[in-house]
């Protein structure tokens, strides 16, 4: 306590601050999520109760429910608090920065001063008889460090300055200042007031004395009822009315902040220049007078007056930013070790994604692209890759499908891949790259499955049949199960019947393919939907339909896009019979799988985000006709072909053949009535798909077509053969 010489200043116990965990991760939520690059003001609530400990003081303290939804769809939680004893609501702002530099910036004096003229004009207005705890608006300035996981901010209590200032003529433990008829009175009708849903959570109340001793609570705007009723306070005689509030201050020789702008409201309001108030404290969630403080603050009359005539926009100055460890300063806290490692991991990872939708790309679907099941067939140098991509793309369900085992010759080109996985033997890929995933990225949902894919062009005997069959069953069963497959094999046969699958499937089906120095990617097109009505007309096309199914200049928007196989025209064989050890191995250049990798995911998101998805239509870059403007991601390509040698690259498009011996109408057809036994006699008999498909009719009719053109020769009228090509 200070000594004016006219008496000892009131002095007040400030207010302190607590912001559980919870809040932090909600708002980091919002921030990504709803508020992105918007540094407008949020209202929040903050929370405080009566001191309920001799020794302790309580807090105003931030929750996850103090802010308010991530959506519109999101009930509030605030609901839940209300009537709640332990928690007062507390309306406050929150301003949260997106640089740290824009923090230590802001103007925090004019920030105070405009926080603070809201309490004045509630006071003049006359909500805070409806609505107390606007007398204890706060403000928190913020930056938050999403990559870091750590947090800048700052409290401020605004506090109305009363000058001069108040005086404390005395103060002492509400017990000594009742007789013991009105001390129990009085702390019945505090538990009484503190235990009703409707009362529990106001802090600022009346306390009114009858003189049969009976003690009663009442709203703030009942005081003129008080002063009228002829009732009067023990202890003091120039006053009818006790001022009581929830005091969180436990000090024995302070009151709490919340009583400072109680003053200020009670003076400016009604002119009095002594003041009667009520500091109520709790002990394990009952009134204890031991510990609650009854005193008395004489203001200057002159300042009464003053105050009380104020005109609206001459407000008293203001303080109230909080104290760090006694110094005017901000505080910082870190979650980053305290929070789950896997956790911290998902967050992180999904960071870069929900930047993007900040500016670049509102529209982009991350629940979706969480929830995609894709498949990948190869889990070697392009499968690893591939994975690694959809992770960064914020999939999180991937299986990887492959025979194969580690060799010495795999680490240094295929990511997922260490020395250890080689030793003994070898790992099999598809689990050590499932392994290596987990490592990377403990949240994603990987799976390895062992199994070879069974292809055309390479028979199987009697005794292998059913094991075969088997194989391809599983398969069956994969693709059917999966949103997205990936054909990263490195034969062209094992693509086959993926292909097949996925068409008859109506799956989304992308093939990354590599040459030395160059790439393949592609989307195959939608399976045929009406296989089974279009099947014969198929069978007995003609060359030039052929030739103009092969077309890419084809003009009928409603015809399909082409599959791996469209261009074929002979069914796929063994490519690995009588290979060299430089063919026999995939010999690429170290760049091009990376690249590859990186366009066959790109080509899936896109498809996932075009409003077409499978269906879509090749689009051009500088085509009208692609409507690419209106799709964030940009052109949604057919195939893509690149030559590293050149630095080139391009896009085409091939539209469904009606001979495709893995896509067309008539496979199809065959392979939903037939099952499993037209797989194997595609697996065992060489030309089966080409007598099926009209391939070897295709052959026999393009040896007999003849061109002719005009000679240029001095010649021209020479009808000799030689003027006739056969073909």
């Amino acid at each position: 306590m200070a000594d004016t010489g006219k008496g000892t200043i009131l002095q007040f116990a400030p207010f302190q601050s607590f912001v559980d965990e919870g809040f932090w991760h909600k708002l980091s939520s919002l921030k990504l999520n709803k508020l992105r690059l918007d540094e407008s003001p949020i209202p929040i609530t903050g929370f405080y109760a009566p001191c309920s400990h001799p020794q302790v003081s309580n807090h105003l303290t931030l929750l996850a429910e103090s802010l308010p939804a991530d959506s519109d769809d999101e009930p509030s939680s605030l609901l839940a608090s209300q009537g709640n004893r332990n928690r007062c609501p507390v309306p406050g702002i929150l301003l949260n920065t997106n640089t740290l530099e824009s923090f230590y910036a802001l103007d925090k004096q004019s920030l105070l001063k405009a926080e603070a003229k809201k309490i004045w004009d509630d006071i003049y207005s006359g909500k805070v008889e409806e609505d107390s705890s606007v007398l204890l608006r706060f403000l928190v300035i913020s930056f938050a460090d999403l990559k870091k996981w750590s947090f800048h901010y700052w409290f401020a209590f605004p506090a109305l300055v009363l000058d001069p200032p108040a005086t404390l003529v005395n103060l002492k433990p509400a017990s000594q200042c009742f007789t013991s008829e009105e001390a129990e009175s009085v702390s019945s009708a505090c538990n009484e007031w503190r235990s009703k849903s409707s009362t529990a959570d106001i802090p600022f109340f009346l306390v009114s004395i009858g003189s049969n001793s009976i003690a009663t609570l009442r709203h703030l705007r009942e005081l003129e009822t008080c002063q009228n009723n002829g009732q009067k306070v023990f202890l003091f005689a120039l006053d009818q009315v006790l001022f009581g509030f929830y005091d969180p201050c436990h000090l024995p020789n302070n009151p709490g902040w919340p009583l400072r702008n109680y003053l200020a409201y009670i003076c400016s309001r009604w002119g009095l220049g002594k003041i009667h108030f009520f500091c109520y404290r709790e002990n394990r969630g009952f009134a204890d007078l031991g510990v609650s403080l009854v005193g008395e603050a004489e203001i200057s009359l002159s300042q009464g007056r003053s105050i009380g005539g104020r005109s609206h926009q001459n407000m008293p100055n203001v303080v109230g930013w909080e104290l760090n460890k006694g110094k005017k300063g901000l505080k910082c806290i870190s979650l980053a070790k305290t929070m789950d490692p896997t956790r911290l991991a998902v967050s992180a990872a999904d960071l870069n994604l929900k930047l993007m939708r900040w500016r670049t790309l509102p529209s982009l679907n991350l629940e979706m692209l969480a929830s995609m099941r894709c498949l990948l067939l190869g889990a070697g140098t392009l499968g690893c890759q591939v994975a690694r991509m959809l992770m960064a793309w914020g999939v999180r369900k991937i299986t990887l499908v492959d025979s194969g085992k580690v060799s010495m010759s795999n680490p240094i080109r295929q990511s997922l891949y260490a020395l250890d996985d080689c030793l003994n033997g070898g790992k099999f890929k598809a689990v050590a790259a499932v392994e290596s995933l987990k490592r990377i990225f403990p949240a994603v949902e990987a799976e390895g499955v062992v199994m070879a894919i069974p292809m055309p062009g390479h028979p199987v005997s009697s005794q292998e049949e059913s094991s075969i069959l088997q194989d391809c069953r599983d398969l069956s069963d994969l693709i059917n199960s999966h949103d997205a497959i990936f054909l990263l094999t490195d034969t062209r046969e094992s693509r086959w019947l993926p292909s097949l699958l996925c068409a008859s499937a109506n799956k989304i089906a992308i093939t990354s393919a590599l040459g030395f120095d160059s790439f393949l990617v592609m989307r195959h097109g939608a399976g045929p939907l009406d296989a089974l009505r279009n099947s014969q007309a198929e069978t007995s096309s003609n060359v030039s339909a052929s030739m103009e199914n092969l077309s890419l200049s084809n003009q009928n928007e409603s015809v399909r896009l082409g599959c791996y196989f469209c261009n074929d025209v002979i069914a796929p064989i063994d490519s690995t019979a009588n290979r060299t050890l430089d063919q026999q191995c995939t010999v690429t250049r170290p760049g091009l799988a990376p690249i590859a990798s990186a366009l066959a995911v790109e080509l899936l998101v896109g498809v996932l985000h075009h409003p077409s998805g499978i269906c879509a239509k090749a689009e051009f870059a500088n085509s009208n006709d692609n409507g690419s403007t209106e799709q964030p991601l940009g052109i949604l390509p057919h195939q893509i072909r690149g030559s590293i040698s050149q630095f080139s690259q391009m896009t085409l498009v091939g539209h469904a053949s009606t001979c495709c011996t893995a896509c067309c109408s008539t496979v199809v057809s065959e392979y939903r009535t037939k099952g499993m036994d037209f797989i194997l006699q595609a697996i065992n008999h060489p030309t089966y798909l080409e007598d099926l498909t009209g391939l070897t009719e295709l052959m026999k009719s393009a040896g007999s077509y003849t061109l002719d053109w005009d000679n240029d020769s001095e010649n021209d009228d020479n009808d000799d053969d030689d003027d006739c090509v056969e073909i």
